[in-house]
């Protein structure tokens, strides 16, 4: 399934994208039960919500999704709104409001890429540990525009990841179970004021105020049976061969690949779990994809000169099978 939040004339609901519908998740039920005779419990119509109800409310939303298609996948039933056109809602982030938001920095070739420009070696320590930041869950916006203010823009930057939602409580799990406490999969773009960002890090305590006004993910949560032919299994986690990309005003600027991580998934979650409880609605990012950033392609000098963001640019993040991001940068302030 494709799990989205989106918003129809001020209401915020939880859908799921049939074809070209956006499927009402929780009416779609209320109708199957009404035409069936069913008696159990409603969906929830929000995300956080419907993912504590593990899998089985996944479970029920697949019942809800084939009975739409069986049904001819209406629009209304019994005079009810059901199901709507793209151009009647807005998708906002699959998950609003997530519990956290951790970020790893799994791509071996953007880390030694971006040490190489600053002339420095590769860290051994990439290899013992498949380490995250935390970055605010406060600040996560979906499709469509993110407001910036002036000093972001100095050496403002995009970053092509993708990243996963977490579906089941755990604590101390380990990689070779990790897998089944994710949920789905979602592009995201972990935002980032290069300047700022490179001013606070000679401090040592890691990115903040160069990373904490915005992240976006979406534009769908897609669970992963629809990504069965693209998966390579493996004893330390999953990895799946889907082509990443971002373009910048329609222009190419990064190609990579999701099976080149790495550190699985699955291990961040085992290092991310140890000795702390992970929630359903918590998400993790894989880090920056090889090429998948101004930064390391400045410096690698593919744009010389260098190559920032500005006020007005459109930011696609795409991933094959898991759709495509598209954001417009707007300053404010």
């Amino acid at each position: 399934m494709k799990l989205v939040t989106f918003e129809h004339h001020g209401r915020r609901l939880l859908g799921a994208v049939v074809d070209n519908l956006v499927m009402d998740l929780q009416a779609a039920h209320t109708m199957q039960r009404y035409t069936q005779k069913q008696g159990d419990d409603l969906l929830p119509n929000e995300m956080n919500a419907f993912l504590r109800g593990g899998e089985e409310a996944l479970a029920t939303a697949r019942k809800v999704v084939a009975w739409f298609r069986d049904a001819g996948m209406p629009t209304e039933v019994e005079g009810e709104t059901i199901a709507y056109a793209y151009s009647e809602v807005r998708l906002l982030a699959p998950v609003p409001h997530p519990t956290s938001v951790r970020d790893g920095y799994a791509f071996r070739q953007h880390v030694e890429a971006a040490r190489r420009n600053r002339g420095v070696e590769m860290i051994p320590e990439f290899d013992e540990i498949p380490i995250f930041y935390f970055t605010n869950h406060n600040a996560i916006t979906g499709p469509g525009e993110v407001e910036v203010m002036e000093r972001h823009l100095d050496k403002m930057d995009f970053e092509l990841e993708c990243a996963v939602v977490i579906g089941k409580e755990g604590k101390n799990i380990p990689a070779t179970e990790a897998d089944d406490y994710i949920a789905g999969y979602l592009v995201m773009n972990d935002w980032s004021a290069r300047a700022l960002q490179m001013h606070e890090m000679k401090l040592n305590l890691g990115p903040a105020k160069g990373k904490d006004f915005a992240t976006s993910i979406g534009p769908w949560l897609v669970t992963k049976d629809e990504l069965t032919d693209k998966r390579i299994p493996g004893e330390q986690g999953e990895r799946y061969d889907l082509i990443m990309t971002a373009t910048v005003n329609g222009e190419e600027v990064s190609r990579g690949n999701m099976k080149d991580m790495s550190w699985t998934f699955a291990q961040i979650i085992e290092r991310a779990s140890y000795g702390v409880t992970l929630y359903p609605g918590d998400v993790i990012g894989s880090g920056t994809v090889g090429t998948g950033c101004f930064l390391e392609l400045n410096g690698s000098k593919v744009y010389d000169p260098a190559w920032w963001l500005e006020d007005g640019d459109t930011v696609v993040c795409a991933i094959e099978g898991l759709g495509a991001l598209e954001n417009t940068l707007k300053k404010v302030g």
